[in-house]
């Protein structure tokens, strides 16, 4: 256990100017507040805390975080108070203590709704200060070195929380040696077998290369030298997680590997970086498709270096990283490299430093992800997608750097520049040639995005092919918004008709005053609801004019609709309130489109075609569903005289699109009389969009057939020849 003072000696070392009264104050208060209590391997408890302490002055942490984490433990688990530790040490240091304590109760491997609401409770902590994570992280790393304490269930549980979110989490904050060693421990623990496995290769490969790998450093270190490079060079072996999940990754056996040990060139400036860069490359064959530049392009968490595989000595593979020491900070320690987490910073400074760092500037757009989120389920895909996937980069026609997950596309990048770019965008160009929008994006590739004028509600179909969690949260929200304005505007015309019928002024001031009559924010709301059949527009009527009756019954022996509420459907993509169209009563509502993203849709089974009498019936949650007259399904809405609208078809338009029927079919069971069947079918431009065939017996078939036809008329002369034909006993038309 570390002594108080030899805690004091470790802050020193990179902190002169410490206060040593505060951190020796808070080093008692936590040891008598634990007093007693001890882990599950028999150790004093208080000796966890003041392990997290340590784990921090690796980082050199400021005296704060130091604090925060001797504390972080003492409101959760002894009598103090939030407000006594404010009191005694300082309400930041409180606030941090508080926000530790909160993140504790957290449980990131519940079922999905609740991780999610607590994986946006922990990101927004930190998005408050982020030395909360990097206490967190130091927690969690002590609790794993001592996981093995631990029982075997709950062990599994720390375990996969680990490898799900906290080692993503120190990556992407750039803490590469923590996420390393987390990995690590979590992969012992889950596949201790498999890890064991690795870890004994490694070490007799080592035994075997020892000699291998010093002569590398030291021909490395000579080359340099006598070129004017003073650097300071080590090699490292991959962790035994890295190595597993990249056989996974790559499908391939532990002799294929080729990049086991890596070498660190840390030199004195970048310019010297790129002057070793290319004596390495004169000294020995560069492997082709392994360089990478992460100095002028860093990667999101602010990491940077120069990356390359070389064939050295012994025809031996090694994977070289060249940087500077400052670089070296950031690769090893992240976002606790900056200025930004030491004591002294001013206010202006941390503000800066936060605007520079890219790793900041990812959790930025997270917490935007946070705000803009529907559901807790959403957000936890979108952050899984940000967090799991490695980095491509790619430029603007402008130069502007864009980075996104390895895999993403052009709407993606659109989405990248800004959301209304994603939403107007219709075609791209990359590298200067026109491109599919989904073509995949690889690093150094220019990408000028396409725009068109007025274009502002992306397909809803691209929510299934972008990458991003930004690009899908915009085009959810751009489709959620189009489909509740298409509610209103059907909702709107509803309520006029509503009001016409109840021969009552209508007007959106009158609406407005009764709102919390009707338990409603706003006249939209009113209007969606109604659209969307979850209030009915006899309700909205009564609540202006509380006089008004309801409508009579539905008379079904006559097929009369009450109060014959007109709806003119159209065959045309028109938009919804663009002006009524003339018919003979004047009170049709154009209706067009009949899409499964639209306020207006079909009935499933056979819906209706051109030509049939139709009615539309309010569904709660969908909008308004057609079904032909004599739709047996309709007896079902017979008790429901509010949910029934007359509806009407517009054939004024020229464009002529096809619509759903379905047809049952008795038919002679012999060689070629499907093809006479479909024959006649294509004769009359029909087209067939699903087939059903049952064997009623030896000698007949019965086959169901869904069709596209332009209208009654266009059916009627299908049924009429499929009946004509010798190879068909009877063709009916099937409703419901």
């Amino acid at each position: 256990m570390i002594r108080q003072y030899e805690l004091v000696d470790r802050v020193r070392k990179y902190n002169p100017h410490t206060d040593e009264a505060l951190l020796n104050r808070a080093y008692v208060y936590a040891m008598k507040a634990h007093g007693g209590q001890t882990r599950a391997s028999g150790d004093p408890y208080f000796s966890h805390p003041l392990e997290v302490a340590g784990i921090l002055t690796e980082f050199r942490l400021d005296d704060a975080s130091i604090v925060a984490a001797l504390l972080h433990d003492t409101i959760e688990d002894t009598g103090t108070t939030r407000s006594e530790v404010d009191k005694l040490f300082g309400e930041p240091i409180g606030k941090l203590v508080d926000g530790l304590t909160k993140l504790k109760k957290l449980d990131l491997v519940s079922k999905q709704a609740a991780q999610a609401e607590n994986l946006r409770k922990l990101l927004l902590a930190i998005s408050e200060d982020v030395r909360v994570l990097m206490v967190k992280l130091a927690d969690r790393l002590h609790n794993m070195r001592t996981l093995h304490y631990v029982p075997a269930e709950k062990r599994a549980r720390i375990a996969e929380e680990t490898l799900d979110i906290y080692a993503p989490l120190a990556g992407r904050m750039g803490m590469q040696e923590m996420r390393e060693e987390l990995e690590d421990l979590a992969f012992r623990a889950l596949f201790p077998d498999a890890h064991k496995t690795i870890t004994d290769r490694l070490k007799h490969l080592k035994e075997r290369s020892s000699d291998l790998i010093d002569k590398i450093e030291k021909d490395l270190a000579k080359k340099l030298f006598e070129n004017g490079i003073q650097a300071d060079i080590g090699g490292r072996e991959k962790r035994p997680y890295s190595i597993w999940s990249k056989m996974e990754r790559k499908s391939v056996a532990f002799e294929q590997l080729s990049d086991i040990f890596a070498f660190r060139v840390i030199v004195g400036s970048v310019e010297e970086c790129y002057r070793a860069l290319g004596i390495v490359h004169t000294q020995w064959p560069m492997v082709p498709g392994r360089f990478k530049d992460y100095i002028s392009t860093p990667k999101q968490n602010d990491y940077r270096s120069l990356h390359t595989t070389v064939i050295g000595p012994g025809h031996q593979r090694a994977e070289l990283q060249i940087r500077t020491e400052d670089m070296d900070d950031v690769a090893e320690y992240g976002i606790a490299a900056h200025p930004l987490y030491k004591d002294g910073a001013s206010d202006d400074e941390r503000e800066a430093l936060a605007k520079d760092s890219r790793a900041y500037e990812w959790l930025r757009r997270t917490i935007e992800i946070v705000s803009e989120g529907d559901s807790p389920e959403e957000f936890l895909e979108h952050t899984k997608l940000e967090l799991f996937h490695d980095q491509v980069f790619c430029f603007t026609p402008k130069g502007r750097l864009i980075a996104m997950p390895r895999g993403a596309n052009a709407i993606d990048f659109a989405y990248e520049i800004h959301t209304s770019v994603g939403n107007s965008c219709v075609g791209c160009k990359v590298n200067g040639s026109l491109m599919p929008l989904v073509t995949e994006l690889k690093n150094g590739d220019e990408v000028e995005i396409i725009r068109a004028e007025g274009q502002t509600q992306p397909p809803a179909a691209w929510e299934s092919l972008v990458r991003t969690g930004k690009a899908r949260a915009a085009i959810r929200r751009a489709t959620r918004a189009a489909v509740k304005a298409q509610y209103a505007g059907l909702g709107r015309q509803i309520v006029e008709r509503g009001f016409e019928r109840a021969h009552k002024e209508y007007s959106d001031e009158k609406l407005k005053a009764v709102l919390p009559r009707l338990a409603r924010h706003s006249i939209d709301e009113v209007m969606s609801e109604v659209g969307r059949g979850e209030m009915l527009a006899n309700d909205v009527v009564r609540a202006v004019y509380p006089e008004v009756k309801a409508d009579r019954p539905v008379s079904r022996r006559t097929k009369k609709l009450p109060g014959s509420q007109g709806l003119k459907i159209g065959s045309t993509i028109r938009q919804i309130g663009a002006g009524a169209i003339n018919s003979a009563n004047g009170s049709a509502i154009p209706i067009v489109g009949l899409r499964s993203d639209l306020a207006v849709r079909f009935a499933p089974n056979g819906g209706a075609v051109p030509g049939d009498r139709i009615v539309g019936i309010l569904v709660p949650g969908e909008g308004v569903t057609i079904y032909p007259i004599q739709s047996p399904e309709l007896a079902r809405f017979e008790d429901q005289p509010e949910r029934w609208l007359d509806v009407r078809w517009d054939m004024e338009a020229a464009e002529v699109l096809r619509f759903p029927a379905r047809l049952k079919l008795t038919c002679v069971n012999e060689p070629g009389s499907l093809a006479q069947i479909t024959g006649i079918i294509a004769e009359h431009d029909g087209n067939i969009d699903d087939i059903g065939m049952v064997a009623r017996s030896s000698d007949f078939h019965e086959i169901t057939l869904e069709l596209g036809v332009h209208d009654l008329k266009h059916l009627n002369e299908i049924m009429r020849d499929l009946k004509r034909s010798n190879v068909v006993s009877s063709a009916e038309r099937v409703n419901g």
